[in-house]
């Protein structure tokens, strides 16, 4: 007998007696779920290879070329990707979680993991002390807004469940909200010390890491030297300090120092978030940029970025006016824009922001919160104010006074250029900084900015396929075990045996985004099958009613 009939011979024999990692045992099957004959994309970086992943109990228990065990079901992914399900490491999912649970636009883009509580806002702590939580949970599911902890949001969560995973980050906007309020004053040192008793019991409780808001009040109040006394505690936990800086524009590097600075003095990661050069003057600002995070690295810090692939950011119309306008709250914010003492300068500063990105043209609002003006979401502000015979800025100051300061807007800033290196670059990942809408229901709201429904495959259709800006292979690792291991999500973001099966299978050569700024509330093509735990959430083009999501916390040290 040759050597290789042998082989198979004894093979065989050791299969039929259960020997053998990928056997199936007589009268039942291996496996719940394989993937077969799809090129498989794992999330290292490494080169793509024709194989088969094998699921079982929510686990990834095999990962190879012709796979002989059997699965309760067998799918064909011949020509198509295999690639862990992708990690969204900023994301404002949660905004819409508990009205619809479905996440649809999230998972509808191979998403299977949102990194929420970003911006220095968080869904909790709201409050200091923390007592037996079930019916207070209970209440805020109901009710669908913050949670009284960490701990308690993760608990609701669970609760759920949700069609993704969801981990989150506790703000430190949040948390200066809770202890010291809206005001533009610094924090005593009694106050510090009760902040850094919230992060600790926040990161016990499960978060991920701390963000901060630093264009955002009360986030925008906080020094330097209280940024880092908070962050403190992220450094024996190996958790980042993701920040959206002071600055993303005129101050651009100096906000790139001190985010360095604040990392450096607590000892922990550094992730900076949504990194842009915004407005055409500071475009140029690219290399420096790159260059001061670069130089930190080589310093021995952790240090990276992310950044979503659009021209356009989102915010909150209030926004363009300057953080001191807004000191106190949203009713002293308003009696200001009318107040003579300080309407001319706070006039003057909101016009040159406006100028700064290109005029009001370049500001799209998104969403409104009286019906009197829901005919304004979509438009231009500039075209929407002249139509009207309303100046600009007086017809912002009118929104926000009839919303109560609650409008979105999208402001076009930013170089297509630089966005292709911000995604290439080895210190990048890929994030949407998007939240989770639906084309109907609880979730289809506003006029939201397309990253919402069309991040991730914008990457691989446009930065990939078409400029070939990237690879594949690691365009994939940016979307899921680079993130993964930022937030130390370590079963997460590979596909290896033992991992969580979270799986996205698309198929590279016809995968697009469909969402514009015109029109966002449209799904992306060619992603085929997204799986959460082992559970399909979606299958072409149809969604599972089943959601297999669940809370995640880091793994311990």
């Amino acid at each position: 007998m040759r050597r290789r009939d042998f082989l198979a011979t004894a093979g065989a024999a050791l299969a039929a007696l259960g020997c053998g990692g990928a056997a199936a045992l007589p009268g039942r099957t291996r496996w719940d779920l394989v993937l077969r004959n799809g090129t498989i994309v794992d999330g290292s970086g490494g080169t793509p290879f024709e194989g088969d992943v094998a699921i079982l109990n929510g686990r990834i228990v095999a990962v190879g070329r012709a796979l002989t065990g059997t699965g309760s079901e067998e799918i064909d992914a011949r020509g198509l990707a295999v690639a862990p399900g992708f990690v969204d490491i900023h994301s404002h999912a949660d905004g819409t979680l508990f009205d619809d649970p479905r996440a649809e636009s999230v998972v509808r883009q191979g998403i299977t993991t949102v990194v929420v509580g970003q911006d220095g806002g968080s869904r909790g702590p709201a409050r200091e002390h923390d007592d037996d939580a079930a019916e207070r949970i209970r209440h805020a599911i109901r009710a669908g807004h913050e949670f009284d902890s960490i701990g308690d949001f993760l608990a609701g969560v669970d609760a759920l469940p949700p069609a993704v995973n969801l981990a989150t980050m506790v703000g430190l906007g949040t948390i200066r909200g809770v202890v010291v309020g809206n005001a533009d004053r610094p924090a005593t040192r009694a106050e510090i010390m009760r902040m850094h008793a919230l992060v600790g019991a926040s990161l016990t409780q499960g978060a991920c890491g701390v963000s901060s808001g630093l264009e955002y009040v009360p986030g925008a109040f906080a020094s330097r030297e209280e940024l880092a006394a908070l962050c403190r505690p992220l450094a024996d936990a190996r958790l980042p300090y993701a920040t959206h800086m002071r600055n993303e524009d005129d101050q651009l590097l100096e906000s790139i120092d001190e985010s360095i600075a604040v990392a450096r003095a607590a000892g922990c990661p550094l992730q900076v978030a949504h990194l842009k050069t915004q407005g055409p003057r500071n475009w140029p600002k690219i290399d420096a940029a790159l260059e001061r995070l670069e130089q930190a690295r080589a310093g021995g810090m952790d240090v990276a970025f992310d950044r979503y692939p659009y021209v356009a950011y989102q915010t909150g119309l209030t926004n363009l006016f300057p953080p001191w306008s807004r000191d106190g709250g949203i009713e002293r914010f308003l009696a200001r824009l009318r107040d003579p003492a300080t309407a001319p300068r706070i006039r003057g500063e909101a016009v040159a922001k406006a100028e700064l990105i290109g005029g009001w043209d370049n500001v799209q609002i998104t969403s409104v919160r009286t019906d009197a003006d829901r005919g304004v979401e979509g438009q231009r502000l500039g075209s929407w104010a002249k139509a009207s015979g309303i100046d600009p800025y007086d017809a912002a100051v009118g929104l926000l006074e009839r919303s109560n300061g609650n409008v979105g807007m999208v402001g076009f800033a930013m170089s297509e250029q630089n966005i292709e290196r911000f995604l290439a670059h080895p210190l990048g990942m890929v994030c949407s900084d998007g939240g989770a809408f639906a084309i109907e229901g609880p979730a289809r709201r506003g006029h939201p900015h397309p990253r919402s429904l069309g991040s991730f495959p914008r990457v691989l259709a446009q930065y990939v396929r078409e400029r070939r800006a990237l690879t594949l292979e690691e365009a994939v690792r940016k979307m899921t075990s680079f993130p993964a291991s930022r937030v130390r999500l370590d079963d997460r973001g590979m596909l290896r045996e033992g991992y969580a099966a979270d799986v996205v299978m698309f198929d590279p050569a016809t995968v697009v985004d469909r969402a514009t700024f015109a029109e966002p509330f449209r799904y992306p093509e060619g992603i085929r099958l997204v799986i959460v735990n082992g559970v399909p959430a979606l299958r072409d083009g149809q969604r599972a009613e089943r959601r297999a999501g669940r809370a995640l916390r880091p793994s311990a040290s």
